[in-house]
């Protein structure tokens, strides 16, 4: 059997640099012992102004977000927590299903370092597709978490990742207490647990080519790879929403804007706020 590396590996600056090649000079990496949230850190950090990619890393947050306010919960030397932000130039397409796309790429990037079986779960979940109990849909990965502003007609995106390299007993049982879908951790699911330096850099190259192309075609280019990993794809789901009544369908999948698809006894619907809960 493999051997794990130690879960005290330490985030290094020169590692993840050597292991981005040639593409490290594109990037300015800024690694934190702790931050409130490395997405928050990096909105209120001025804008670089020689065009490369802004990338914070930290350890320990104090006050991660995820997606409807939730909190997002991480363990140093244990998870993976990073921010990218990106400018989209005047005249690039919809930021619509930006998530998506940035699902795709952390599962292509998860899928080269050797995990199988992961999935997407809209709109912004990463899974696995078998679950510890055995389910039919998996364990959440991680998240991702897309705030956007708009500047003299440039969109600048902030993209949050999470991901569960191991999964400490506390941070499993605080998600499974919270309900819906279960934790899970990529040592789970790769032959070897991936060196977080190693995981990082291939996410990176991973996530600025797809945002790349992104930038040129939108979402409509991804929809086939995200449905080809939906976790949900022809199962029947409930949408859920604060203040609105539940929708209950077969999950079709989404549409070339990103929105999901749900087949309903009244028709076809399309639900485009990713501010809702989709279970099964």
């Amino acid at each position: 059997m493999a051997e794990h590396p130690p879960a005290t590996e330490a985030l290094d600056a020169s590692i993840i640099r050597a292991a981005l090649g040639a593409e490290a000079a594109r990037y300015q990496l800024t690694l934190l012992d702790h931050c409130d949230s490395t997405n928050t850190y990096l909105v209120n950090q001025p804008q670089s102004t020689d065009e490369l990619i802004e990338v914070v890393v930290c350890e320990r947050q104090t006050a991660g977000r995820g997606r409807r306010g939730r909190e997002w919960l991480s363990a140093p030397g244990d998870s993976l927590t990073f921010s990218l932000r990106w400018r989209f130039a005047a005249g690039a397409p919809p930021i619509a299903g930006l998530s998506l796309a940035v699902g795709v790429a952390v599962a292509e990037a998860l899928e080269r370092m050797g995990a199988a079986g992961v999935r997407l779960k809209w709109p912004n979940d990463i899974v696995t597709s078998v679950g510890k109990r055995g389910s039919k849909f998996g364990g959440k990965l991680g998240g991702i978490l897309v705030e956007t502003q708009s500047q003299g007609g440039v969109t600048v995106a902030v993209i949050g990742i999470g991901l569960n390299v191991r999964l400490p007993a506390r941070i499993a049982n605080a998600v499974n207490d919270a309900g819906g879908i279960e934790a899970a951790a990529l040592v789970a699911i790769t032959p070897v647990a991936p060196s977080r330096n190693l995981l990082l850099a291939s996410l990176l190259l991973e996530l600025v080519s797809v945002l790349t192309h992104f930038a040129q075609h939108g979402v409509g280019g991804f929809v086939a790879d995200w449905q080809a990993r939906n976790v949900y794809a022809d199962r029947t789901v409930r949408i859920l929403a604060d203040g609105a009544a539940t929708i209950e369908g077969r999950c079709v999948g989404v549409d070339t804007d990103g929105a999901l698809l749900l087949e309903t006894s009244t028709g076809l619907h399309r639900i485009v706020n990713g501010e809702v809960s989709l279970r099964l």
